[in-house]
C-alpha cells in the first residue's frame, strides 16, 4: 500500500514560482511605462522621414559641404574635460546664459564669401527630450551674419544648437553642443 501520509511540496513551489513571475511581469511593465519615449529629431526631421530619406539627406549634405561652410561666431565656449573611459574627444560647448540668448551664424562659400540667399532654420533642443524645443524658421541675413535672436532658455543643463542651411538643392547641417550652468 502507498503511504498517503507523506506531504509533497512541489505544487506549492509551482504556485510560488508562478506568483513571482506575475509580480516581476507587473513590475517590468510598470517601470517601462514610467519612462517616456521621445522621438529623435536628427536633421530637424521626424525620425521616420529621416530614416526613409537618409541617403538623399546625406548626398545633399556632402554636396553642401563641398561648396559651403557653416560657422557659429561670437560665442563664449567652455572647456569640456575628456572622459577618461572613452577615446572620443568632446568638443567645447557653447556657454549659454539664463534668459534671452542670441546666436550669430555665417554661411560662407569655399572662397570665404558670404552666402546671403540661404534658407536658414535654427533649432534649440535638449539631447533626450523634445519638451524644450525652440524652432526658428527663415532666419534673416542682417548684412554680416544670420542672427537668431530672442532665444529664451530657463532650464539648466545640456542643449544642442542645430542649424540647417539650404542653398539651392544643397542642404547643410551644423550641430553644436551647448550648456547652461545651474
Amino acid at each position: 500500500m502507498a503511504d498517503n501520509g507523506k506531504k509533497t511540496y512541489w505544487p506549492h513551489m509551482i504556485l510560488g514560482f508562478l506568483l513571482i513571475a506575475v509580480i516581476l511581469g507587473y513590475w517590468t511593465v510598470k517601470s517601462s511605462i514610467s519612462v517616456p519615449v521621445q522621438e529623435s529629431n536628427d536633421f530637424m526631421l521626424k525620425y521616420q522621414i529621416a530614416d526613409m530619406n537618409i541617403n538623399e539627406i546625406m548626398e545633399k549634405k556632402i554636396a553642401f559641404d563641398k561648396h559651403y561652410k557653416i560657422e557659429l561666431v561670437d560665442v563664449e565656449t567652455m572647456k569640456i574635460e575628456d572622459n577618461v573611459n572613452s577615446s572620443i574627444k568632446q568638443p567645447d560647448s557653447v556657454k549659454l546664459s539664463k534668459g534671452i540668448n542670441e546666436f550669430h551664424y555665417m554661411v560662407v562659400d569655399q572662397n570665404g564669401n558670404m552666402v546671403q540667399n540661404a534658407n536658414v532654420t535654427f533649432l534649440l533642443t535638449r539631447p533626450h527630450t523634445r519638451e524644450d524645443d525652440h524652432i526658428f524658421d527663415h532666419i534673416s541675413f542682417n548684412g554680416t551674419y544670420y542672427l537668431v535672436k530672442d532665444v529664451n532658455i530657463s532650464n539648466p543643463g545640456r542643449y544642442l544648437l542645430e542649424l540647417r542651411a539650404k542653398v539651392g538643392a544643397e542642404i547643410g547641417y551644423r550641430q553644436t553642443p551647448a550648456y547652461l550652468q545651474p
